[in-house]
């Protein structure tokens, strides 16, 4: 600055003082910029806007890209499910023929095996609820009523031929039944999210630069009605993986329930300090395994594992009255095996159902980036107003000067600009940047974009 001054005063021209007069009067800011002055600084930072809104849009293309492949993947994973659920219906179908078969060699002693039965159930009642109520916080009035009621439907044969695993198997492909739907319910609320997303931002472009906007064919915005995202969340800008988040938690819970339901001859042994986990129950010596409390809450039919403790129980097991032994004959071993296989698949569907949910919430996280990045975009499709962006005042408040410490403070300066279809925003930029120098409108157009996203768009 100096060597310009000196320049201009060799010169001697009037016109550079004016000129440098100017200047000083700008970067200082005494000179106000007058309506056409700021008109262009407007002009300038709706071409910085320009840039981030393409930005925006290829980003929300992105999460676009992601929901299809993720889309891709589901498709593979409902198919496998499927596959799997047959498979395991067709092994407890046969399961289900064998037992009816067993039944039948035994018919002769029915009326024997019945008053065992009367005689096991009070037992079992009574052991089940005793070491429920030694382990579990609560709820072991509640399981001494249901397992009252499961015994008095449940046949004698079910102690005869270990016949609870068919009705163990059979609840809990209900409970997989709802954990997938709940997952679809959850995937569909996702998608039509990113399609809600996705469309809005196509009628942004449209609005801002329709001639030369293109995406490809396979990103086009939907044409089905989709539900409307408002209907879907309390606001556009969702939080995906909220979706996902509560449901990876009580999933954890159920697969390692059902690992332990399904684990038959593994041995649970109580901690260091002697203590049994709270939800975990031992069935050894006196049955062949352990249960959680969730899986006798869930199925008290569990509860038949304590068998063993119980003499007319164990009588049950040992009756023969045809001779033919067919506890120890071919059908009692293709009952086993199908019922293996059953439990093979089941637990198989469980793994897929894990995969399947951890997938769709790692893909829910880089939706939920893309979006808080880039979902702002969506907002504009509503957008009226042909320029996007207004500069309405710049007010300097000063030279840099010392505070009462001593310490140098700089100077501030107010803005007040009008974007998209939002009220008039207010606030300040740093004064070491004149109104006149270039970056000034990209730091006021930034500065606005910011304020605008924490004004109009909530993310949970």
């Amino acid at each position: 600055m100096l060597m310009m001054m000196m320049m201009m005063k060799k010169k001697g021209s009037k016109e550079s003082l004016a000129l440098l007069a100017f200047i000083l009067a700008s970067a200082n800011c005494i000179l106000q910029p007058s309506k056409e002055e700021l008109n262009e600084i407007s002009i300038q930072g709706e071409k910085y806007l320009d840039k981030q809104i393409e930005i925006a849009i290829d980003g929300v293309k992105e999460m676009k890209t992601v929901m299809q492949k993720s889309s891709e993947d589901h498709k593979l994973f409902v198919d496998a499910l499927e596959k799997t659920k047959q498979q395991k219906e067709e092994a407890i179908h046969v399961a289900e023929e064998m037992e009816a078969k067993l039944a039948k060699e035994e018919e002769v002693c029915n009326d024997t095996m019945k008053t065992l039965w009367e005689e096991c159930k009070p037992c079992l009642k009574k052991t089940c609820v005793k070491y429920y109520s030694r382990t579990c916080s609560s709820g072991s009035g509640l399981v001494g009523r249901q397992l009252e009621d499961v015994l008095n439907r449940t046949s004698p044969f079910s102690i005869w031929i270990n016949g609870e695993r068919i009705d163990t198997l059979e609840q809990e492909g209900q409970r997989q039944t709802k954990q997938f739907k709940d997952l679809e319910e959850k995937y569909t609320e996702m998608e039509d999210g990113v399609d809600n997303i996705f469309s809005d931002s196509m009628k942004a472009a449209d609005h801002i630069n329709p001639p030369g906007f293109f995406f490809p064919k396979f990103l086009a915005p939907v044409t089905r009605r989709a539900r409307s995202i408002h209907m879907l969340f309390h606001d556009p800008f969702h939080n995906f993986q909220s979706l996902f988040s509560p449901m990876m938690g009580m999933s954890r819970n159920l697969f390692g329930s059902m690992d332990s339901m399904m684990d038959l001859d593994s041995d649970a042994a109580p901690n260091e300090d002697r203590n049994v986990n709270e939800d975990v129950i031992i069935t050894k010596p006196f049955g062949d395994g352990r249960m959680t409390c969730r899986e006798i809450r869930r199925n008290s039919a569990g509860c038949i594992k304590f068998r063993d403790e119980c003499e007319k129980c164990k009588e049950i097991q040992h009756l023969d009255c045809s001779g033919k032994k067919p506890l120890e004959g071919p059908l009692k071993e293709e009952l086993e095996a199908a019922l293996a296989m059953a439990e093979r698949f089941t637990q198989q569907y469980n793994s897929l159902l894990k995969r399947f949910e951890e997938q769709m919430f790692n893909t829910s996280s880089v939706l939920d980036m893309l979006n808080m990045q880039f979902g702002w975009v969506s907002s504009l499709a509503n957008n009226t107003k042909d320029g996007i962006f207004s500069v309405k005042g710049v007010i300097c408040t000063g030279d840099t000067e010392e505070n009462p410490g001593g310490e140098k403070q700089t100077a501030e300066t107010k803005v007040s600009v009008q974007l998209f279809d939002s009220p008039p925003i207010n606030f300040t930029v740093p004064g070491d940047i004149p109104w006149t120098d270039p970056k000034f409108s990209e730091v006021v157009a930034q500065k606005a974009l910011d304020r605008y996203k924490e004004t109009s768009i909530v993310v949970k």
